[in-house]
Formats: C-alpha cells, structure tokens, sequence
C-alpha cells in the first residue's frame, strides 16, 4: 500500500510539474501611468503594458499589467495596488518595476521619494517580495519624458529623471537586479527623433487640444514596448524564442553623432522630378516612362527603379547576367519567361534568375507599372 501511495504521489507531482511547463508564464508590471492600461474612452492613450502581449508569444507568456495612473512607488503600494500582485505571483513569474514620475512630485507628500534613500527603499520592497515568491524582479528606469530645448543648430532633449534613474541603476548593481534602462534607451530613441517628429508618439492630439509630453499614443505604446523587450531579450536571451515580433527598434545614444558622420546622407525623392521618356528597353515596342530613384546615389549597391510601359509597349527579350526582380503595381501585361507564357497584374512578383530569358509586353487598355530592383554590377 505504501509503495502505491508513493508511486501515486510521483505521478501526481510529474503531473503538475508537467501542466506547470506547458502553461504560459506570467509577467506582472507595477508602475504608473507610462505603463498603464486605459479604456477605449482614453483613446488614443496607451501604456506601454498595453502592448507588451503583442511582443510575446501568448502561449508562453501572459501578461499581468498592474501599473496603475498618478502612482509612486509609495502610493502604489500605501493604497493597496500591490496586494492582488503579492496573492498572484509564483515561482517562474516576472516582475517588471518602473516606477520614478510621481516619485518626482515634492508637492504631494502621499507620492514624493527623495531619491537618495527613500526611492530605492520603496523599490526594494518589490524587489524583496519577487525574491521571497521565487519570481524574477527587473527594475525598469522612468520612460524619458518629451521636452526639447531650442538650441541653435540642435534641439537639445532635457533629461527631466535626473537621480531618480540613477538611484535605479545603482539600486539594480547593488542587489544584482535585472535592469532595463528605459531612460537611457527612450533617450536616445527621442534624440533620433527629434522635437517635431516626435510629438505623434506622444499625447500631441490637436483635435483633443492635448500636448502631453509624458504620455503616450498607441504607436508610442508599441515603440517603448519594443525597447522594453529589446532590452529584456539582452538580460535573458531565452526570451528570444518567445517573442514573436521583431525589436530592432529605437536608436543608439550615439545615432545623432552618426548621422552627422555619414559619408552619403539619406534623402527623399519625388518621382516627378527624375521621370524619363524613354523607347521599350531591350527591344521592346512603345514608348515607356522610366523613374530611376537614387540612380547616382554614392555607395548603393542595388539599382531601384519603377517603369510604366504605356500601351503597346514592352520590354524585349533579353538574356540576363544578373538576378532581377519585378514587381507589378498596377495593369496588366504578358510576362515570356525560359519559353512559357502568362499573364500578370497587380501583386505579381517574378524573380528571373541569371541565365533565363525573359520579356514583358502591356496588355489592355491601362499602362502597365512595375517596380524593379537588380544588383549593380561589381566594379
């Protein structure tokens, strides 16, 4: 009977440890209204918690947004916000802390933490409770806030965080805590941007008469998600098995100085100011309109090219030395290709490798526009 009951227990725990492996994770976030979650009546303000789910496979991990608007790490935890966290949270779990905004406000003793003492005593106390849970704790620094200074070449970005992200840091080293330094990382992603064109990622809404430099828009929401799990992936690169988008996203803290070295600088063209009239190319009837965009542009190892073939016209068969690829925007034609033949329109690719042969004739009453793009020949 004893050795039953023990071969029933060993398969009992088997069993849970096995259903404990197949469910997701949890990733609980505390903090404040940067990471919050909104209704539909906020619209369009999000958090950056509202998009984390997007970035993580929802079989491995879900996600538990607690963050809450107006709150410090004091008050988060004075008004009881951090209790169904405490009930909830287990071993395997994440605990993401980014708390510093409301920190901030020496006006409003139920949320102000100096920042020498009392911020990173508060944060312990999340720290402390994911250690004692046998969960993960990973202190986050505050999302930078969006505030320029006119400068007279450059728009100087303030940091408006100042010791509270350092007490962050120093809070992280010393208790050999993860750290995600959004501050850093939303920074420098901010700088790339600059003041203007970063205003959409924010609560810049004119039709709302918003021009909110804390808060953010969905598209700002995904963004700093993005950083946040870029940054997460860094500390645990286990984690990259379960992320589901990509996050090559934001910019280094030296990308202005990059810039300004740049040998050939990026630049934007209009295709009506490089048309070119010119006969069906190889041989082919008609009359074509060519845009070869960025044809001089130094250092680019490709050509790029959009060509309308008017009615009639085509290009002719030609035997190619270079793999080519083309792309059917708009209209019809007729695509020869190594002998066959067939008809194309709008979505069509075809990719002719070196070697084959291939032309392209208009068919019916609308011009026919491709895309192409081919290598440029070695030098």
């Amino acid at each position: 009977m004893r050795i039953l009951l023990l071969i029933l227990a060993v398969l009992l725990a088997m069993s849970s440890a096995t259903a404990e492996a197949q469910s997701p994770k949890r990733v609980f976030i505390v903090g404040d209204s940067t990471a919050s979650e909104y209704g539909s009546e906020r619209a369009p303000r999000q958090g950056w918690g509202m998009q984390l789910q997007s970035f993580l496979d929802p079989a491995a991990w879900q996600v538990k947004n607690h963050a809450q608007s107006g709150r410090s790490s004091r008050s988060f935890i004075d008004e009881g916000w951090l209790k169904p966290v405490e009930a909830s949270l287990t071993r395997g779990n994440v605990l993401l802390i980014q708390f510093g905004h409301n920190d901030e406000k020496a006006e409003d003793p139920t949320r102000y933490n100096e920042p020498a003492q009392a911020f990173p005593q508060w944060l312990m106390r999340y720290v402390a409770l994911a250690r004692e849970k046998g969960a993960t704790p990973i202190l986050i620094t505050p999302l930078a806030r969006r505030k320029f200074e006119r400068g007279s070449k450059i728009d100087q970005l303030l940091d408006t965080h100042g010791a509270y992200s350092i007490a962050v840091r120093e809070l992280a080293k010393r208790e050999q805590v993860g750290l995600i330094d959004l501050d850093a990382a939303s920074t420098a992603w901010l700088r790339a941007l600059g003041d203007d064109a970063s205003k959409p990622f924010y609560m810049h809404v004119p039709e709302q008469k918003l021009a909110d430099d804390t808060h953010l828009q969905a598209r700002g929401a995904t963004a700093v998600a993005c950083l946040v799990v870029g940054a997460w992936k860094t500390l645990d690169p286990a984690l990259a098995k379960t992320v589901v988008r990509d996050t090559d996203c934001g910019a280094r803290d030296t990308a202005l100085a990059d810039r300004a070295a740049q040998a050939h600088p990026s630049q934007v063209v209009h295709e009506a100011d490089i048309a070119r009239q010119q006969p069906g190319p190889h041989g082919g009837a008609g009359t074509t309109t060519a845009y070869p965009f960025f044809a001089d542009a130094p250092g680019l190892s490709f050509f790029f090219r959009k060509r309308v073939l008017h009615k009639g016209a085509g290009i002719g068969m030609h035997q190619h030395d270079k793999d080519e690829v083309y792309y059917v925007v708009s209209g019809k034609g007729r695509y020869i290709m190594d002998g066959t033949i067939r008809d194309v329109g709008p979505g069509d690719a075809m990719l002719t490798r070196t070697g084959s042969t291939h032309s392209l004739m208009q068919a019916g009453e609308d011009d026919l526009v491709i895309l192409l793009a081919y290598p440029k020949a070695a030098n």
